[in-house]
């Protein structure tokens, strides 16, 4: 038997399967409500948005309904297409990746941008003030906005990774996320951070520049990681931490006892 190269597992997806395995088993059952969040990542010695991921990821495959403000409930899985989790980077991954690369991006287009340059990112500016959202025309911005600044280094390759990794908000995972947290209020405090990137750019002020887009994109996780689950008495998350290097293998979660499995509100997602 020929041997097959070894992949290391995003550790989201080593949680999803734990999680995935205690509701098959029949440890949680379908109607009963999980741990929060909070419980799990204590359970599981990850980090909340690890824990976060996971069970988005679990919400796309139909095995768990989130009811913001209530809790995370198991449902009866579905017949549906199974999503090729493998390929699939998790959101704040995602946004982490992004954070450090177009923060070095903005502050070297505070450096190097020209008149024209601004005149581009202007351009994109303005037609995100005068979009709804959420909605796809306000993506197609954002995304423009952020290619405008990558632009300015000249750079044709920026340009191309910039695009790709922005554009990988379209995966379910990252779409489920943001269905929860997305918002014109969200929306109108997003502007408010691409227009301080902006304005330090035409300021030529490249430290700024660097710090405004690190904050605009570590405040994106910020607004993904608030709450979603019921956490009596529990504040709203800090800054997501980094999660354990994706060779790690979390903990186990705790047996719940038999009431706590048989516990449920009686609704199915």
């Amino acid at each position: 038997m020929p041997l097959e190269a070894v992949e290391a597992r995003r550790l989201y997806r080593q949680v999803a399967d734990q999680l995935r395995s205690l509701i098959d088993s029949g440890e949680y059952a379908v109607g009963s409500r999980l741990p929060t969040e909070r419980e799990l990542a204590d359970q599981l010695k990850v980090s909340r948005p690890t824990v976060r991921e996971a069970l988005i990821a679990l919400e796309v495959e139909g095995r768990v309904r989130i009811r913001v403000g209530s809790g995370i409930y198991v449902t009866e899985p579905a017949d549906a297409k199974p999503v090729p989790s493998a390929v699939i980077e998790g959101p704040f991954e995602l946004l982490r990746a992004r954070e450090f690369l177009e923060s070095a991006i903005a502050e070297q287009a505070a450096r190097v941008a020209t008149k024209d340059d601004v005149a581009r990112i202007d351009a994109a500016l303005v037609a995100m003030e005068n979009v709804d959202h959420p909605g796809e025309a306000s993506m197609v911005h954002d995304r423009a906005f952020h290619i405008a600044i990558a632009g300015c280094l000249g750079n044709a390759v920026l340009v191309r990774v910039v695009g790709e990794l922005f554009d990988q908000r379209l995966n379910p995972y990252f779409a489920q996320l943001a269905h929860y947290f997305e918002n014109p209020t969200t929306w109108r405090t997003a502007l408010d951070e691409h227009r301080a990137v902006r304005d330090a750019i035409a300021a030529r002020r490249p430290l700024a520049a660097h710090d405004a887009m690190r904050d605009h994109l570590a405040h994106s996780q910020e607004r993904f990681a608030q709450n979603f689950g019921a956490e009596t008495g529990a504040a709203a998350p800090a800054a997501p931490k980094r999660a354990t290097r994706s060779g790690a293998q979390p903990a186990k979660p705790k047996r719940p006892s038999n009431k706590a499995a048989k516990r449920g509100d009686g609704r199915r997602g």
